[in-house]
């Protein structure tokens, strides 16, 4: 399984260098202009680069988090400069790239979406409407675009809720409303037969998976706990401080583990919860 929490790119390689070859056209000056009107400090050629005009605007894409959605904004709005002006046959292979990277080009040049926060690829395709999941993942886009931790974590919660509702909808149970994140999880849980407690067959019963499902759970209580404190949802008694981006990247990639681990038990043919469709026993030791 891959690291859920790791940090990727959300431009590639490929179209950072078909807007950087748009620029040679351009003279020096405008290409100063263009990063540093967005915040953009100045930035130091690449001596990997021939040709002055691309060795100063590939010194600026170095100098990109390009896993970073603010600072990818900025640079997204630098390309729409770049591109600005450019014969439509030239520019056509710079957009079509980026719109492999989740962006859409509008018939303006304007550059709009992104894939900011989305689930694995395939992720929602079992479920009767992802709608409701959708509307979460471009929530938290929104807040990391303009780097609102408070928002992310609140909204990172709500994914997770909203995706142990969907999952329970899904097998034929109804949540109370008055469950908390926490409950709705251990429901969503016990209904796929995930929960540490439960007694499923096959790797699903062994210690090693009990305890990662033991890390599962205590994940979607985390970040309950994390928005309890430090996300929107509650007025706070005094100003949230020392909220940053790495508390974002961490209830984000804390709850898409959870988000996709369980909507890939939910569409497993083979997942332990397809063996026994009546209603399992309470395990020991759990209350509902």
């Amino acid at each position: 399984m891959s690291d859920p929490t790791a940090r990727r790119d959300l431009i590639g390689r490929a179209t950072r260098r078909a807007f950087r070859e748009l620029a040679t056209g351009t003279v020096l000056r405008e290409i100063e202009g263009m990063w540093q009107d967005e915040g953009f400090p100045p930035g130091e050629p690449s001596p990997r680069e021939n040709g002055e005009r691309r060795a100063l605007y590939q010194g600026y894409l170095d100098a990109v988090d390009w896993s970073y959605p603010p600072q990818v904004a900025r640079a997204v709005r630098v390309f729409e400069m770049t591109a600005k002006g450019v014969d439509r046959q030239y520019s056509q292979t710079a957009y079509d790239l980026i719109e492999r990277d989740g962006y859409q080009v509008l018939e303006t040049g304007r550059i709009v979406g992104g894939a900011v926060v989305s689930l694995r690829e395939g992720a929602l395709t079992s479920l009767t409407d992802p709608g409701v999941i959708r509307e979460h993942l471009d929530r938290i886009g929104r807040a990391i675009e303009y780097d609102d931790p408070a928002q992310a974590i609140g909204s990172a919660k709500e994914l997770i809720e909203s995706t142990a509702k969907v999952v329970l909808h899904e097998v034929g149970r109804n949540p109370d409303d008055a469950w908390d994140l926490p409950k709705l999880a251990l429901e969503a849980q016990l209904a796929l037969k995930v929960h540490p407690t439960s007694a499923s067959p096959g790797p699903d019963s062994s210690d090693a998976v009990k305890r990662i499902l033991g890390g599962v759970t205590t994940v979607a209580t985390g970040v309950a706990e994390l928005r309890n404190k430090a996300g929107t949802g509650h007025g706070p008694g005094r100003p949230r401080v020392g909220l940053g981006a790495r508390h974002t990247h961490l209830a984000v990639g804390a709850a898409r583990l959870w988000c996709e681990f369980m909507l890939d038990t939910l569409k497993d043919p083979h997942a332990p919860w397809r063996k026994d469709d009546a209603t399992a026993a309470m395990p020991d030791g759990v209350k509902r």
